[in-house]
């Protein structure tokens, strides 16, 4: 069975009938975690060696996109869980490895903090050593799936090294770890996003992932693709829900005293129009940008720049229009449309933010240095 196929069941079962409840009570969407955990799906881009589907980037953005067209919070939980995966995949201990794989293991990053905001590469939190341990102590400012997932992928100072940073494997239950605030926000309400403190968190010498001092070059080569590409994924496959929940509106809706549907009328016809338009063109950057990170290409990093600024500013305009087309009828939650309205918001301010990466792609097209 491949991937969309395992996919297609939950999304009947679990995911749509719990999107509601997800977003209404800011409730973590547990169960639909632990679905895609027993389909494999967590394990989808583990490689076959310890047990995974031996997937790539082309597939996960496959599967967060279409779980974002019912549920953008669970896509953004699971494109959290394939960055980390894609770093622990690579420095990570095997037995994390194959737990991941089994779909019994849950993982997110850990990398934005308050003192740094949304330039993630450049944590202010430090690692020390004490005797055969390293302790962490961090203020750590959006975790998505915080005490919710088994374990982070987390940023520091580098321990002894040169270099702005240092990546640690930190276990979610690890003592000193703690939550200085929930979360209760206007969109993406069901990710878990919360802030988390560290004070002494121990941990070993092992648990670094990648060398000393070396956690900016893992950032930028390895989490910022995985990490563009499937935001960008949330991003249009929200975008494909709001349209498709707009066009229903609007072709099944009459003018009884006309005896035409809201489809019948030219503007609203144009607006959809416009939205399909910006859609397929975000897929289609979208698709670009995962062939010329598999192909290697000199405009790799620009693309990578490119997508999910793109996709998320365009997600803005599309669930914008959908809202329009449907007038009052897109308020009502059980419609569906306000919901991925809101969450359609987070990208833009979610780091890298719209707004630093066009600084970043206006550098890149000049030839200034990015950093």
């Amino acid at each position: 069975m491949d991937h969309l196929s395992a996919l297609a069941p939950i999304l009947a079962e679990t995911l749509a009938p719990l999107a509601l409840r997800t977003d209404r009570e800011g409730r973590f969407p547990r169960e639909v975690i632990e679905a895609l955990g027993k389909a494999g799906l967590l394990g989808m881009t583990s490689a076959a060696a310890v047990g995974g589907m031996g997937l790539g980037m082309k597939e996960a953005a496959q599967v967060v996109s279409r779980i974002a067209q019912d549920c953008p919070s669970t896509a953004m939980v699971l494109c959290m869980h394939y960055c980390a995966t894609a770093v622990i995949e690579q420095f990570g201990k095997e037995t994390v490895r194959k737990a991941i794989a089994q779909g019994q293991h849950l993982s997110t990053l850990a990398f934005s903090e308050a003192d740094s905001r949304s330039h993630f590469w450049a944590p202010t939190g430090t690692a020390r050593a004490d005797a055969e341990q390293i302790l962490l102590d961090a203020r750590k400012s959006w975790v998505t799936s915080a005490f919710e997932a088994d374990s982070y992928v987390w940023s520091s100072k580098p321990l002894a090294a040169e270099g702005a940073s240092t990546l640690w494997y930190v276990d979610a239950k690890a003592d000193g770890l703690s939550q200085p605030g929930s979360f209760d926000g206007l969109g993406l309400r069901g990710n878990a996003s919360t802030p988390i403190t560290a004070q002494g968190v121990r941990v070993a010498a092992a648990d670094r992932l990648g060398e000393d001092g070396k956690g900016f070059d893992v950032m930028m080569g390895v989490v910022l693709p995985w990490f563009s590409v499937l935001s960008a994924a949330c991003s249009v496959g929200l975008m494909d829900g709001a349209l498709s929940r707009a066009v229903s509106h609007v072709s099944q809706t009459k003018h009884l005293h006309l005896g035409s549907s809201l489809a019948d009328l030219p503007t609203i016809r144009a607006y959809l129009a416009r939205a399909r338009i910006k859609t397929d063109m975000a897929q289609a950057l979208l698709d670009d940008t995962v062939a010329a990170i598999g192909a290697g290409r000199a405009d790799t990093m620009l693309r990578v720049l490119e997508v999910k600024a793109a996709a998320g500013e365009t997600a803005l305009e599309v669930t914008d229009i959908a809202m329009r087309v449907c007038g009052g009828a897109a308020f009502r939650k059980e419609v569906g449309i306000e919901r991925l309205f809101r969450d359609a918001r987070a990208a833009s301010v979610m780091a890298p933010t719209s707004d630093v990466l066009y600084d970043f792609i206006g550098k890149a097209i000049t030839g200034l240095p990015l950093f």
